[in-house]
């Protein structure tokens, strides 16, 4: 099958994409948290019938005082717990603290959240 002048969106592609996400349920908690990341300048949020797909570029953080202030609750409402339970999978490196998850693109710079050695082997 040819194509006429129209980008294969299905190509293989191994160059670094410099991007990190997750998909969340279309859920009250998923559109809380789509909603407060909408106002990064370097996340794209798309919503689709049964999911809410979060892109970033480079690191992001989702701050769960962030998300307790969006669903006007009390701060500790929301933590890594509920935010495992309204995320279905994700791409990048997660860290999760005790006050935030940090998402990014390059393992390198998580290192010092994931004890990674970024040290050459001889």
């Amino acid at each position: 099958m040819t194509t006429t002048g129209a980008e294969n969106r299905f190509a293989v592609n191994n160059t670094a994409s410099n991007m990190c996400g997750f998909t969340l349920m279309n859920s009250q908690v998923g559109l809380l948290i789509s909603t407060v990341l909408t106002r990064l300048d370097n996340v794209k949020v798309t919503h689709l019938p049964s999911m809410i797909r979060v892109d970033g570029e480079g690191k992001f953080e989702v701050l769960y005082s962030d998300i307790d202030e969006e669903a006007g609750e009390e701060e500790g409402w929301f933590n890594a717990a509920e935010f495992e339970e309204a995320m279905s999978t994700h791409y990048g490196r997660m860290v999760h603290l005790d006050d935030r998850t940090i998402m990014f693109a390059n393992p390198e710079d998580a290192a010092e959240y994931i004890d990674f050695d970024l040290k050459p082997i001889s």
